[in-house]
């Protein structure tokens, strides 16, 4: 009888096995709308783990934008087949269909929901299909990824930006170069009441001093040689009513500083060769890669227009502390790129496991860009070799690290080890580790005192 039993559990085990090799994300729903299986196309779909998933409320994962229009409520109300096309928050495209699981009663026991890709469909109507089931493949708007996050830190800089997106106030972004500052700007102008007028942006890095002065204020008839006889409108002129965005401001020069300074105080300004001020209507919102503060003790930067820039201080971290985001991101720019190129990659999961362990000097851009390399130059599957040779040998080295462990406990300790040396080495701080390594500070302090004894000195 044990004998029979441990058969029947290990065919269960394999069963499931096999359903992790289909193309298709299957969910299974009980009569509660609690997830009791997810298999692990629901990664590539949403970033979730099925660990991430099983037990928790379908409506848990709805109400926080994973996907759109929900299919759960209609399959209950119906009992019977329902289709629909949903969107994922990573920019994926859906065929999703419920097929209710009855009892003796009539009542819903399980839910079976199976959703597959549609990469190549053009135009989606409401139609019947033979057996009756309904496909409601219209309603929704497209997804947009927006600023969507698992990070506990960028969820609350998007708390920040729902709060002041309608108040007029400057704000000041603050990240290294590929973090998305000028998709946080552009995130903050489509939530707020500017958003039926212009968001233009200009990289003061990119346009020498000289050109960018005119570019920003505009300038009159005859204002310089080689001028057109009916002057030029400048970028603060054609944003009234909208949202400026000046990316990386800490590369303005003294003299165009202090034309900000008086567009941000007086809300006007004079083009170049001009007399009279010209009053705009608009939100500066400025971004930069530079310690302002240090610049401004270096007389690099105008203390004035830092404070008046800083009102609203926003900080994007690196993507090596966003670790959760990852591979929701490889995934939204997967789907992106399969749909410009009209293919349809899949990705490996060992190459996964290095995108997700490697430390992204170059960030989100330097993520995107590798993702776009990948989906031109592969094979239908993106494997490890096919990664760029720094970022695979990242992936070997780690790989080296692991099996140079004699056993699992051993390669737990050692990574253990590894990351709370890292840790502490960045906060110097119990409690910093702790948010951090998302464990307790009491767990935090012990193992800081077992392995960064000599880090104290």
């Amino acid at each position: 009888m044990q004998r029979i039993q441990e058969t029947i559990e290990m065919s269960v085990e394999k069963f499931q096995k096999l359903l992790d090799y289909s193309s298709d994300e299957i969910f299974v729903l009980d009569h509660l709308k609690r997830i009791v299986y997810v298999n692990k196309v629901c990664e590539r779909h949403y970033g979730l783990k099925p660990d991430d998933v099983i037990g928790r409320y379908n409506a848990d994962f709805f109400k926080k934008g994973y996907w759109k229009p929900s299919i759960v409520p209609l399959v209950f109300e119906q009992k019977k087949p329902v289709s629909i096309k949903q969107t994922t928050y990573i920019g994926g495209e859906l065929l999703t269909t419920a097929i209710p699981i009855l009892n003796e009663q009539d009542d819903i026991e399980f839910v079976v929901v199976t959703a597959q890709e549609l990469h190549h469909l053009k135009l989606i109507r409401d139609s019947q299909d033979d057996d009756g089931g309904q496909y409601l493949l219209d309603s929704e708007e497209p997804s947009n990824l927006a600023f969507f996050t698992n990070c506990e830190t960028m969820k609350k800089v998007i708390g920040v930006c729902k709060k002041i997106a309608n108040v007029n106030s400057t704000v000041l972004i603050q990240g290294e170069s590929g973090t998305g500052k000028g998709v946080l700007a552009h995130y903050i102008h489509q939530i707020s009441q500017r958003n039926k007028g212009p968001f233009l942006k200009i990289n003061c890095a990119a346009i020498p001093e000289h050109l960018l002065e005119s570019e920003l204020f505009g300038y009159s008839k005859g204002a310089f040689t080689g001028a057109s006889e009916r002057g030029k409108q400048g970028l603060v002129e054609q944003a009234d009513n909208g949202t400026l965005f000046l990316d990386e401001i800490g590369e303005t020069s003294l003299k165009i500083q202090a034309k900000l300074l008086e567009l941000i105080q007086e809300h006007q300004f004079i083009p170049v060769g001009g007399r009279k001020p010209k009053k705009v209507n608009i939100r500066i919102i400025a971004a930069t890669n530079r310690g302002l503060s240090d610049m401004v003790q270096n007389k690099e930067f105008r203390e004035d227009l830092f404070y008046r820039l800083n009102v609203i201080d926003l900080k994007i971290p690196p993507l090596r502390e966003r670790y959760e985001d990852i591979i929701p991101l490889t995934y939204y720019f997967l789907n992106a790129f399969n749909k410009k190129y009209d293919v349809n990659q899949l990705i490996s999961q060992e190459c996964l496991n290095i995108i997700a362990n490697y430390h992204w000097p170059g960030n989100i851009r330097q993520l995107e860009n590798v993702i776009e390399r990948l989906v031109i130059t592969s094979e239908s599957l993106i494997k490890s070799e096919d990664l760029p040779s720094d970022i695979y040998e990242s992936g070997r080295d780690l790989g080296y690290q692991l099996s140079s462990y004699q056993s699992l406990d051993d390669a737990i300790s050692g990574i253990e080890k590894e990351m709370i040396r890292k840790s502490y080495k960045k906060h110097h701080s119990s409690r910093k580790v702790a948010v951090d390594l998302k464990i307790s500070q009491t767990r935090a302090n012990n193992l800081i005192r077992s392995f960064c004894q000599d880090l104290k000195k």
